[in-house]
């Protein structure tokens, strides 16, 4: 089912992910910084000089548009976090439900911690299936604002589509 503006939040998503690596891979990886998308954009928290976001930007969706659709998945994505927490709770859950009560807190531990095993790989195959899409041919870089000063610096990156 096609949803105009999920659609175009996994599109910016992607678009995040891209700008956010040529960023790490450009200032290194001890940068601070952290995103979030919407339908119509995506914000960049961090104290970034705006001219290394606006060439980030355009370089991660020039990238996507070649083809380079790996760069919409991230190791540092939220989603993997989100994916790991469900997976540990569940499996915390179901190992709980025993009716062995002596062993029930080691058996909790081993399956959180298999489902935390599990997290990564599988947060990977959600961004890639669920929260981003590399599909950005239709998308370009409307204009990107700054906002904040010194630790609290924020880039609006507004999108729309051609």
């Amino acid at each position: 089912m096609e949803i105009p503006f999920v659609n175009a939040t996994r599109r910016n998503h992607a678009l995040e992910h891209a700008t956010i690596a040529v960023l790490l891979h450009r200032l290194g990886p001890a940068l601070r910084l952290m995103g979030r998308s919407t339908a119509k954009g995506f914000y960049i928290y961090g104290d970034i000089p705006t001219d290394e976001v606006v060439q980030a930007a355009k370089e991660g969706l020039t990238r996507l548009k070649n083809g380079e659709s790996e760069l919409a998945v991230s190791p540092l994505c939220g989603t993997n976090l989100a994916v790991g927490g469900i997976l540990a709770g569940v499996a915390s859950l179901l190992a709980l439900g025993g009716k062995q009560r002596n062993d029930r807190l080691s058996r909790a531990i081993l399956a959180a911690t298999g489902a935390l095993v599990l997290a990564q790989p599988l947060g990977r195959l959600v961004q890639k299936h669920v929260t981003t899409s590399a599909k950005v041919d239709g998308v370009k870089i409307s204009r990107i604002l700054r906002n904040g000063n010194s630790r609290w610096v924020i880039h609006k990156v507004e999108t729309s589509e051609k």
